[in-house]
């Protein structure tokens, strides 16, 4: 999980790049907010998500899953409210918010998903004679 909290961190920081440069070429000071603040909206909802696999991974299987539930539905609720707090206001362009909230879900999931094939795990193939004896 190390691995994709670390990629997605990195493809979130391309992202950010890349969408604030657009933005400012096509909106401007608007589009610079708009790309700042989807990226922290979009990516931190991706991450957190990584994050916090990460540090229940030692907990018992219930106890991480509700965590992670927990978590998740205190995100969501957290995006709801910032997403309504911005709604009235006018110093950022809402076209280079929604667009760089969804590269950054798409990006950073890939990241993260990336991280976690690419690396090795140690697998354990029984002995066809271990298994006929724990048969018995």
């Amino acid at each position: 999980m190390r691995a994709a909290v670390r990629y997605g961190v990195l493809g979130l920081l391309a992202l950010t790049v890349v969408s604030a440069v657009i933005s400012v070429l096509v909106a401007g000071m608007p589009g610079l907010w708009g790309a700042l603040i989807g990226a922290a909206v979009g990516g931190g909802f991706i991450l957190f998500t990584a994050l916090g696999v990460l540090l229940t991974s030692r907990l018992p299987a219930m106890t991480a899953g509700a965590v992670l539930l927990g978590t998740w539905l205190l995100k969501l609720i957290l995006a709801i409210v910032v997403m309504a707090l911005l709604k009235p206001l006018d110093f950022y362009s809402k076209g280079a918010l929604v667009l760089t909230i969804v590269f950054a879900l798409v990006i950073v999931l890939g990241a993260e998903t990336y991280g976690v094939v690419s690396q090795r795990a140690l697998y354990v193939v029984p002995d066809s004679d271990d298994a006929e004896r724990n048969e018995r």
